[in-house]
């Protein structure tokens, strides 16, 4: 079984064990600073940094922004860009909960000293991941799945 590193250069903590020793880049598994080369959104920036000859993405963890072609999507990518953009900020890195399922390191954003996943949320930019589905109309699956006994 083969990794495709360019697709998805972070590796889970399971795929570790398999592919630490192939990865042609080192893994992130602690906090660094880094420049934000461009906000994607409301809690996905791109990443460069001094360990690595590629920008990256970092998905604000714990934390949930609408997505650009919701309502609020592009007043937090604004408000985030006009923030942070090409300047630096510490990653802090969860070594228990690093990568998310689309393959993107996980972290909590610090800017000079401020938590930005902390303060969008406070700002109403977004939501806590556990509250991402608040307000949305649910699936009929997801209804008949609070019935199942």
């Amino acid at each position: 079984m083969e990794h495709d590193f360019k697709a998805y250069p972070e590796l889970t903590n399971s795929q570790m064990t398999q592919f630490y020793f192939e990865s042609p880049h080192k893994q992130i598994t602690e906090n660094f600073t880094a420049t934000v080369v461009k906000v994607h959104d409301g809690d996905t920036i791109t990443l460069s940094c001094d360990f690595r000859d590629f920008t990256f993405p970092v998905r604000f963890l714990n934390t949930n922004a609408p997505e650009l072609n919701e309502t609020g999507g592009h007043e937090a990518r604004d408000y985030l860009k006009e923030m942070i953009e090409g300047n630096k900020v510490d990653i802090v890195i969860d070594e228990n909960n690093r990568v998310g399922k689309w393959g993107r390191l996980l972290g909590e954003v610090l800017f000079r000293g401020l938590n930005l996943n902390d303060m969008m949320m406070n700002l109403g930019y977004s939501k806590s991941f556990d509250n991402r589905n608040d307000g949305k109309i649910k699936t009929l699956n997801e209804v008949i799945g609070e019935f199942k006994i």
